[in-house]
């Protein structure tokens, strides 16, 4: 998977880096600002508390 990512990619080696890094920082705020939000409406989480005894 990622050597037909690589081979389809254009440019140089280094040109290849950045936009990689540029998709993963796209995929990556993608997930953080409108797919974990989503998912942790169905997800129950428990209320924990630290240091109570």
């Amino acid at each position: 998977m990622y050597s037909a990512l690589w081979r389809v990619l254009p440019g140089p080696w280094w040109l290849r880096v950045v936009l990689l890094l540029v998709l993963a920082a796209a995929i990556l705020f993608a997930l953080v600002t409108w797919v974990f939000p989503f998912v942790d409406s169905f997800v129950d989480s428990p209320n924990v508390t630290v240091g109570s005894s």
